[in-house]
Formats: C-alpha cells, sequence, structure tokens
C-alpha cells in the first residue's frame, strides 16, 4: 500500500490539446562513434542526416534524437538534467528485436514490467538514460494512491508492483521459431516520454501542470517522483528529485540534454502556452518555429507549432 499522508492530490485536466506530442529530444555526447554504438546499433535508430556535429535520429524517416557531439566529459551524476528519455516502440516483436541487439553486444539492460507497459532500461556510454517502451493498457491500470490501492492493478484485479522483471524468455518467444533479426527500429517508433531530474517536486508540478498545460498525474513525495500528461498513461513528462535537493545544472560541455521538444497542434494552443509561460515570468527566446524556454530547474524546453 501507499502511504497517502505522503501523496499529494495533483490531478487535473489537462489544459493541451490531445493530440500535443513530443518532438525530437536533443542530447550531448562525447564522441561519435561510441554514442552509434548504442542509439544506432542497439536502440536501433537510424541515421537519418549528419550536419556539421549533428546527428539526426529516427524511425522511418521521423527524426525522434539529435545527438550533439563534442561534449568534454559524460553527464555529470547527481545534476539537474536527463533521467532518461523513452522511446515507445509499436509492436512487442519491436522490444524483442532491441534486447536481442543489446545482447549480442553485452550491453547491460534492466527490463521492467509495469504492466501498464513493458520497459527495458539502458545508457549510452555517456551516461544519458535511454527506456525503450511498449504500451499494455489492456494488461491492468494505476491504482490510485489517494485511496491508498497499490501501484497498479491487473485487468483480474490483483495487485502488481509495476516493478517486476520482464520474462525475458518469453519476450524473446516473440521472435518465433526462426528469428529474422531487425536492425532498426520500425515506423511508428516515437519518443513516448521524457523524465528529467529536478529538485523541488511541487515547484514542478505547479509548472508542467500550471504553466505548459499537462494533466496532473501524480506526486508521491515517499517515492521523489510526479508525473503529467495528457489523458492516457504512461505519463508523457516526469520528474524526479533523486539528485538531491542541492542538485544543480552540470558544468558547460558535460553530455547530457540539451533541450526536449513539445509539439502543440493549433496556433491559438500554442499562443496559450507562450502566455502562460509570460504570466508566470518563464524565459522565453523566440525562435524561428517556436520558442525556447526553461522549467524553475534550468531544464530546456523547446515548444513548436506542430506541422
Amino acid at each position: 500500500m501507499i502511504d497517502t499522508s505522503v501523496q499529494t492530490v495533483v490531478k487535473s485536466k489537462p489544459q493541451l490539446p490531445l493530440s500535443t506530442t513530443l518532438g525530437p529530444v536533443h542530447i550531448a555526447v562525447t564522441d561519435r562513434a561510441r554514442a552509434l554504438a548504442i542509439w544506432q546499433d542497439v536502440v536501433g535508430l537510424e541515421l537519418i542526416a549528419e550536419t556539421g556535429n549533428l546527428l539526426q535520429l529516427g524511425a522511418g524517416g521521423k527524426v525522434l534524437i539529435v545527438l550533439e557531439t563534442g561534449a568534454v566529459r559524460p553527464a555529470v551524476p547527481r545534476s539537474i538534467g536527463l533521467y532518461h528519455v523513452a522511446v515507445h516502440v509499436p509492436a512487442r516483436v519491436d522490444l524483442a528485436q532491441m534486447a536481442v541487439r543489446a545482447l549480442q553486444r553485452n550491453v547491460r539492460i534492466s527490463p521492467t514490467d509495469h504492466l501498464v507497459s513493458e520497459a527495458i532500461y539502458l545508457w549510452d556510454f555517456d551516461g544519458n538514460g535511454i527506456e525503450i517502451t511498449f504500451e499494455t493498457p489492456w494488461r491492468g491500470s494505476l491504482g490510485d494512491p489517494e485511496k491508498g490501492e497499490t501501484y497498479a492493478l491487473t485487468a483480474e484485479g490483483k495487485p502488481h508492483s509495476g516493478r517486476e522483471p520482464i520474462d525475458l524468455d518469453g519476450l524473446l518467444g516473440e521472435l518465433g521459431p526462426a528469428p529474422v533479426l531487425a536492425p532498426r527500429m520500425p515506423a511508428g517508433t516515437r519518443i513516448g516520454h521524457i523524465h528529467v531530474h529536478v529538485n523541488d517536486l511541487n515547484m514542478a508540478m505547479d509548472f508542467y501542470r500550471d504553466v505548459i498545460g499537462f494533466a496532473g498525474f501524480l506526486l508521491i513525495n515517499s517515492f521523489g517522483m510526479g508525473d503529467v500528461g495528457l489523458d492516457y498513461m504512461p505519463h508523457t513528462v516526469a520528474f524526479n528529485i533523486w539528485s538531491g535537493p542541492n542538485a544543480g545544472l552540470p558544468p558547460a560541455g558535460s553530455a547530457g540534454l540539451r533541450w526536449f521538444t513539445i509539439a502543440v497542434p493549433g496556433a491559438e494552443h500554442f499562443d496559450a502556452v507562450v502566455g502562460r509561460l509570460e504570466k508566470a515570468g518563464a524565459p522565453i527566446e523566440r525562435l524561428d518555429k517556436g520558442i525556447e524556454t526553461q522549467d524553475p530547474f534550468g531544464n530546456r524546453i523547446r515548444v513548436v507549432l506542430a506541422n
């Protein structure tokens, strides 16, 4: 059971339209070849374009991740920035294919069953966190901590911790008796959510829910994590205080998150986000196709008008 005394009631309806999505995530890395060894060869993203020190990676011709080479040090632990970026795949077999690519290359992975999704966690050689997710909402639902329920409930009503190991044998069985291994992610792969380090959960909830406009989902102080989204789970943006209350931005030149992108459909909705940012006193830099802002902790966000 979750102690409801440490659960803050944060639920709300989204102000953003439900067709809001996450766009490309820009991440700094130290070395091109070492970065591609994970992001391309294990995760399975294709190199769509390369301009200067920018590597545009994606699936089905759609850019999902932009790697910026030239960082002078790996990601700095216990700092503000990226916890992980989640690449969501369209089918469970795609998760199995990614597991095989990792196992073939002796890359450490952490396969975890969240009930409403199955996820494989890994890190690139600079310490940038990656999650590969297959959504499974038909298997159950998240519990309601405000009612003292467990993290998740199966479709049959049984409690589920949300942190069970995935049965790898069962997952790899998705490949069938004569597997054909796929080197790349399929079309339909997308950036499903992003998880960042902050140092104050309530300030983060106020910003991502009330200013950006996502729906409030959960804020659990005992776990040190909150999340927001649209009208479905899993979350779109999650945040945690696991770097500690005194966490600050990493030194310049560090690997890690440069910015993530929120694509808002409709000029009126985009303008509403800008208006809320202005009212909140958030920094705003005008760009050709949108704006750049920051959360209260310095995580950079680009808000763009969706095509």
